[in-house]
Formats: C-alpha cells, structure tokens, sequence
C-alpha cells in the first residue's frame, strides 16, 4: 500500500487491528510522547508508542501506530504529518495477529521504579512490591507515565530531596501532564498544599482520571490537590497561592527559559524549583537563565541526555 503522493482507493478491512511503522528522530518520538491535539476529533485514534531500536544510533527511532481497523490514506497522511523527518519513505502498513492491541501496548510499558516510587499500569497491578509508593498510570492522552528520562528524573529528584529531611508546605507543579509529580510530592508531604497546572485541557482531564484512580482527592480543600488549566504561572488561583516553596516544571527548554521571571517571582526565598525538560546541551541556558533571576543550582539528576536541574532562590 502506498501512503505517499496520490492517495490510493481504499476498502477498510476493519475485523482486524493494524499497525504502521515509520522512522523518526529523537525530536519527533519526544513530540509524539505527549498529547496528540491532530487526533482530539478522532472517534477511534491510534495508540502511538516510539522506541529506539539501535542505542548506537541515538537520534534514530522508530514510530509504531496501532489501530483498531485499517487506517484510510487520510490517517496515513495525518500520521505522516507528525514525521516530516520520514518524507519520501514507505510506511510499513501490516494487520496485526492480536487484535488486542490495546492491551498490548500497555503490556510493552513496563512498570518503572524511581527511588520509593512504582509506576505501573493496570497490566502489572500485581507487581507493585510492598515498599514502594505505587501509582496507576495508563498510558494514554499526556505526558508523564514515569517512562520518559524526565519524568523519572523529577521522581528521583523528589525522592532525594524527602531522603534528605526536606520540608515544603506550599507546591505547585506547572505543566502536570498525566498529575503523577504532583501525586508524588502529595505522597512525600501529606501536608502541603498543592496545585497542578497544565495549559492542555485534556491533562488536566487525565490528572483528574488519574487521581480517582490513586484515590487521591481533588479541589481546593486542604488536603485536596487543585487542578487548574493554565498557562504558565499566569492564572489567579497560582498567583493567589504563592510563593512555593516548592515549584515543578517538567515541560521543555525554551518555555523554561521564558518563564524564568515569572517562576521565580512566585518562589519564596529559600525555594527551590525542580526543571526537566531539556536537553544536556541546553542546560546551560537554562541555568543561566534563572541565575540572572536569582535561583542557583543546587542539585542535577542526569538520566542519559536529559538532566533534572534542581535551582534554588537566594534568602
């Protein structure tokens, strides 16, 4: 089947789940690991799962998409959209023998230990070992299942810093993706007050699934964690509970860098922030950015090319 040029006449042959394979780059598996806005009108949208098949090749990946049906020349075209490093090469289109495929996309993401913390999804329910601190997180609509180098080093970050006796009563986590960082500090100190922001609407929808699934109440309550959809810091539910003591940002380079001075003005003196996200080349910048508003490196957490910085304000 050829999914370039001139779409060809299609038939759906949908008794039977299917799967199309393109290669990508580093960039575009990142991309492709969040939120996927092309597919919010689709009534059956594809299950996406990236993987890197050569670690001696580290910017050579490769995108599977699952379907339940045949896709037509349409979502082909859409799929080879999210690619543009794979213009010009033939997708491999095949059916799949287990229509389960669903199942077995959540089978693949195996659960992730990151200091006391467990993430799993409902497919190893049964592994979560006595000691841990568990969370059910499904594969799905937002960044954030534990299973990408950022979001694990955020855990470790967080996990390093309640092994070292710290304290933090005022938390907020911008750009929450599937709530599992915000879950986690709620896990490390019960008493907080904290709130977790994203400006994608369906993560905050997901952190809310997400959160009745770990049992963990939602709202402005004391002991409730707020969910808000927000760019930034720019909302007037963050802006009337700072400063943080505690502020996370797990989101990308670029928007760290420009939400330096607002992040910063909404952390107390003494505060830390924890930022992941970028790449190790563009640490630096980043480092330097929140220098320049006061906030120091305190910690690093380097989980293969993605550091986890931890900067803290000046008393």
């Amino acid at each position: 089947m050829s999914d370039s040029g001139n779409l060809p006449d299609w038939t759906p042959q949908a008794s039977q789940s299917w799967k199309l394979t393109l290669p990508c780059n580093k960039e575009e598996a990142e991309a492709l690991s969040g939120h996927v806005a092309a597919f919010d009108d689709m009534d059956a949208p594809p299950v996406l799962m990236t993987s890197e098949p050569d670690p001696a090749r580290p910017d050579d990946w490769q995108l599977d998409a699952y379907f339940e049906g045949e896709p037509d020349p349409a979502t082909i075209a859409l799929i080879r959209e999210l690619v543009p490093s794979a213009r010009g090469i033939e997708a491999l289109i095949e059916p799949v023998e287990d229509a389960d495929w669903v199942t077995i996309s959540q089978n693949w993401l195996e659960p992730i230990r990151a200091g006391r913390f467990f993430v799993h999804t409902a497919a190893h329910a049964d592994a979560v070992p006595a000691e841990t601190v568990a969370f059910h997180i499904e594969a799905g609509r937002a960044f954030g299942t534990g299973h990408h180098e950022t979001t694990t080093g955020c855990l470790l970050m967080l996990d390093r810093l309640a092994e070292d006796g710290a304290i933090f009563a005022n938390i907020a986590d911008i750009g929450t993706g599937t709530g599992l960082l915000a879950f986690a500090a709620r896990a490390l100190w019960p008493q907080a007050r904290i709130i977790a922001s994203d400006i994608d609407p369906v993560s905050i929808d997901v952190s809310e699934e997400n959160a009745v699934a770990n049992g963990i109440p939602t709202g402005e309550g004391p002991d409730h964690l707020e969910l808000i959809v927000a760019p930034g810091v720019e909302h007037e539910r963050l802006q009337a509970r700072a400063p943080y003591d505690l502020l996370i940002a797990n989101i990308l380079a670029g928007p760290l860098i420009d939400l330096a001075p607002s992040f910063c003005a909404a952390v107390a003196p003494g505060g830390s922030v924890i930022l992941a996200g970028l790449l190790d080349h563009q640490a630096d910048a980043v480092i330097a950015a929140y220098a320049d508003e006061g906030l120091l490196p305190a910690d690093r957490i380097d989980r293969g090319d993605w550091p986890t910085l931890r900067l803290k304000k000046q008393s």
